[in-house]
């Protein structure tokens, strides 16, 4: 089967029940996106898959040939690091790291969502403009969880980045 992560073609032999996760982490050795609970539950995996959101540990990889995928690798480099990652760095929204990657791929999506105006829980309407208040950010990146609670410097950092135009 042919994967495209990061903006690059790679051919892989994989068993059909492979997830997209361990075919990122196993077989194309990018060890950014984490394992955490391999049950959907902690985002530790989340990647971009055509620019939407996705817990990697629960699709498999064979659904996803043809699709662009990306991976916290394939947002920025040292020197040349995404503006969420910089936003991240610059708020310290991390602690021991573990879900950091998972976290920044989410925001940077959740951005994405909320510049189409997609509605959460906890939007005031169904319809016009998104406003990233507090809870705003809160609620559309719930399903990301910091076992070290470095939350308010998340939202701090998301919405920081999102003023640079991170989506």
């Amino acid at each position: 089967m042919r994967l495209n992560v990061n903006g690059a073609d790679h051919e892989l032999d994989l068993d059909p029940r492979t997830s997209l996760l361990d075919a990122l982490r196993e077989h194309l050795e990018l060890t950014g996106t984490k394992k955490g609970c391999d049950h959907g539950q902690c985002g530790a995996c989340t990647i971009l898959v055509n620019g939407r959101r996705i817990n990697s540990c629960l699709t498999l990889a064979i659904m996803h040939e043809g699709d662009a995928i990306t991976t916290i690798e394939g947002l920025g480099a040292p020197g040349h690091l995404h503006p969420m990652q910089e936003s991240f760095l610059h708020h310290d929204g991390y602690q021991c790291g573990y879900c950091t990657p998972g976290q920044i791929v989410s925001a940077v999506g959740m951005l994405g969502e909320a510049k189409e105006n997609w509605p959460s829980h906890v939007s005031d309407a169904l319809d016009g403009t998104v406003e990233l208040s507090d809870a705003e950010i809160s609620e559309r990146m719930s399903g990301n969880i910091c076992r070290c609670s470095a939350y308010p410097n998340i939202v701090d950092a998301i919405r920081s980045a999102n003023g640079k135009g991170a989506a």
